[in-house]
């Protein structure tokens, strides 16, 4: 994957706009940047709930995601661009984007979904 295709995914969150965060292009909700592209070109840092869930990925999927010592203690992971496919990218980004945005738009985005979603045969 690359850059600009994440983007794209990332783009399909409601009110995301692309910024800078640390001297890097990054995707952002409202002003709070949930991702962003390495100085490398090569990985992206994606916003976690926990160090826990951290450690989870690294040991689950090693030749996706790992850390540095940066970010050792910090709820957030780096995936290696050239292994991350879509499916485990829009979970990534709808994960930090839920973390970011507002509750208001969070459940807004919640309750058009569900609305958008089949009605379930009872």
């Amino acid at each position: 994957m690359k850059w600009e295709q994440l983007v794209k995914l990332g783009r399909e969150l409601p009110e995301v706009e692309e910024g800078i965060w640390f001297r890097t292009p990054a995707l952002k909700v409202r002003g709070k940047a949930f991702v962003r592209l390495k100085e490398d070109g090569e990985s992206v840092v994606f916003m976690l709930e926990s160090v826990d869930e951290q450690e989870f990925l690294i040991q689950a999927l090693p030749e996706l995601y790992f850390i540095t010592d940066h970010y050792r203690g910090w709820p957030a992971v780096l995936a290696r661009l050239a292994k991350l496919r879509v499916p485990e990218c829009r979970r990534r980004l709808e994960q930090g984007w839920r973390l970011k945005a507002p509750r208001a738009l969070v459940k807004q985005r919640d309750a058009e979904r569900e609305e958008a979603a089949p009605r379930r045969a009872r």
